[in-house]
């Protein structure tokens, strides 16, 4: 490494070979001031560059899918590219960031997306308590902050984490996050909220991705996590929004989102259980029969051993709607591979209802973290 020690051998083996280059005593103390003034810019930017970590995931999917009217679905598709830059800027602050290309190419009549989910300033006000500063992912369900590929079973996220809570959910604001020797942690959140079409009331599509989001109106979460007991997590999560539109003077009001979870793992065997429930005030939303919109999955997982896993899950979930039956269901079944634990191959079976669109069929994935 280039330091003080080098530069200083280096200037006093210029000071004794006298015949090559001749420097007094005082000409010696100025050049080894000034070198050593080098020598600290150099050492500072090799400490910068230590505090500063990189790192990412990737998704590739292949589906082959049975859609309405007896047509299919084929598609291959590089779902997602993600980096990570963290900083850690002393004991006390950091950063973290997101950054993410959808569907691999974006632009007029693309079909992919550049998005920044993540971007947030970490302060630690105590040795258990920390407050997060700009653009994060909230605090509810199961994925919405964990969703690398390896670490969940299945080519494609459950569709009642996605239609419902709606993963990958990212606000801004800030959030105070704490916990205790129980083992019973808390996140208290304000932040930007949804703005949904008072049209449609689709919540999904009312993400504002803190893109120049409107603040008419913001939004609390507020959980609490429990995992006190080796292998169990119990989770419950509130949000309340005064206004979900961001405009009073539509006929679709405020929006309460209840979710709740939980996760056991036992040995080889892992079961998952997710319940999440919208309640929209406003005659708006009453008709088009989007008042209330919820869904849940039960999920169980079985890791033959570090490589080899299989699971099977129940989804169903209602958006709501004017029909006489607007509820949809998904069954999935399915088989992880883990050459290595950063990277995974993934084949699972698809079965859905009517409703939700008789998409049966096969989808096949490759993912790495790293």
């Amino acid at each position: 490494m280039f330091n003080k020690t080098v530069l200083t051998l280096a200037l006093s083996a210029m000071s004794i070979s006298g015949a090559a280059v001749a420097v007094t005593d005082a000409e010696f103390e100025v050049m080894q001031a000034q070198l050593n003034a080098m020598a600290d810019q150099i050492d500072a930017g090799t400490n910068q560059g230590s505090d500063t970590q990189v790192g990412g995931y990737g998704e590739l999917h292949y589906n082959n899918l049975s859609t309405a009217g007896d047509s299919r679905k084929k598609a291959i598709d590089f779902h997602r590219f993600v980096l990570f830059v963290n900083h850690q800027f002393n004991s006390d602050i950091r950063l973290f960031t997101e950054f993410e290309v959808e569907h691999a190419l974006s632009g007029d009549g693309k079909p992919g997306e550049v998005e920044i989910e993540q971007a947030y300033i970490q302060f630690d006000l105590t040795e258990r308590t920390q407050l997060n500063a700009g653009l994060f992912l909230l605090p509810v369900g199961i994925l919405n902050e964990t969703h690398e590929p390896g670490t969940f079973y299945g080519v494609e996220r459950n569709p009642v984490e996605k239609n419902i809570i709606p993963t990958t959910w990212w606000e801004g604001g800030a959030m105070l996050s704490g916990r205790f020797d129980s083992g019973i942690s808390y996140d208290l959140a304000l932040h930007s909220g949804l703005e949904v079409d008072p049209a449609t009331v689709s919540l999904r599509s009312g993400r504002q991705k803190v893109a120049k989001a409107a603040a008419d109106n913001l939004a609390a979460t507020a959980r609490l996590k429990y995992t006190g007991i080796a292998g169990l997590e119990l989770a419950a999560t509130l949000q309340i929004q005064d206004d979900i539109t961001q405009d009073s003077s539509d006929n679709v009001d405020g929006a309460t989102l209840l979710e709740t979870h939980a996760i056991w793992n036992t040995g080889p065997v892992t079961l998952k259980a997710l319940y999440g429930r919208w309640d929209i005030d406003g005659i708006g939303a009453e008709v088009l029969g989007k008042e209330v919109q919820d869904g849940g999955y039960v999920e169980a997982g079985y890791k033959i051993n570090p490589r080899h896993g299989v699971f099977v899950r129940h989804n169903i979930w209602d958006n709501g709607g004017t029909a006489a039956d607007t509820e949809k269901t998904q069954t999935d079944v399915g088989y992880n591979f883990w050459p290595h634990e950063a990277v995974v191959v993934k084949v699972d079976y698809q079965s859905q209802d009517a409703n939700a669109g008789d998409g049966d069929g096969v989808n096949i994935g490759l993912g790495y973290q790293f």
